[in-house]
């Protein structure tokens, strides 16, 4: 029973689990501007009381929306103002017009590199998914294609782009989430010290950082998968 149960989380499992974590990956690095406008985001400034008036905070109020990612931003004026989005680039400039004049000016995009290695990462983990899947079902593929999967040097070239490719997008993102998480501390402290005449808003990461934690966890499990065949094919020699 365990052998079988070994056997389908590493023919089955592993490679689902490696396909969702790269779609839930690229959704998080091309949102907002791209995809998922005002559904996900890194960084999210909202209208709220909670700084501003804590008392009265459970109230509701009308005003700008900010939504920041990777690549770019997306704003809206109101809640039934137009949603507007920023052309999505590796160096990008968010657009906070939307925002009142006396709002802190301290939401800035990280340096090009962190966007750019979020993209290497992620395409070593798509060229990952490929070579990871075809040699787990290599037995159903054919003789020929499958004595050619069935190689040590493809393994091992699989594990360490498999590696490489985690180890470079999680690290971006961590060095963004670390960005963004002051930017969030100095926006939030500058409207809490503005007294009875900061803007009502309120910044936090959003639920984009999230889907990135999920994202690498599920990552973990094929990619632990290629470093065990690639130790048992090791041990082999």
């Amino acid at each position: 029973m365990i052998a079988g149960l070994s056997k389908a989380v590493t023919l089955y499992l592993a490679p689902v689990l490696s396909l969702t974590s790269l779609v839930l990956l690229i959704l998080a690095y091309a949102a907002p501007d791209i995809l998922l406008h005002d559904q996900v985001a890194l960084l999210v400034v909202t209208p709220s009381l909670a700084l501003t008036d804590p008392s009265n905070s459970s109230h509701g109020i009308d005003g700008p929306t900010l939504f920041l990612g990777a690549l770019g931003s997306c704003a809206r004026p109101g809640k039934k103002g137009t949603l507007t989005c920023t052309s999505p680039t590796l160096s990008p400039k968010y657009d906070l017009s939307a925002l009142p004049s006396n709002a802190p000016d301290l939401l800035t995009a990280p340096t090009a590199t962190t966007p750019a290695f979020i993209a290497i990462g992620i395409c070593f983990s798509a060229l990952f998914f490929v070579i990871f899947t075809l040699i787990s079902l290599r037995a159903n593929l054919g003789a020929k294609l499958s004595a050619m999967l069935d190689r040590p040097m493809l393994q091992r070239a699989s594990a360490w782009i498999g590696l490489f490719g985690f180890m470079t997008g999680l690290t971006a993102f961590v060095v963004i989430r670390m960005w963004f998480g002051k930017a969030v501390e100095d926006f939030n402290d500058a409207i809490s010290k503005g007294g009875d005449g900061a803007p009502h808003l309120f910044a936090q990461t959003s639920n984009g950082f999230t889907m990135v934690w999920v994202a690498y966890a599920f990552y973990a499990v094929p990619l632990i998968c290629a470093l065990a065949r690639l130790h048992v094919t090791a041990g082999g020699k």
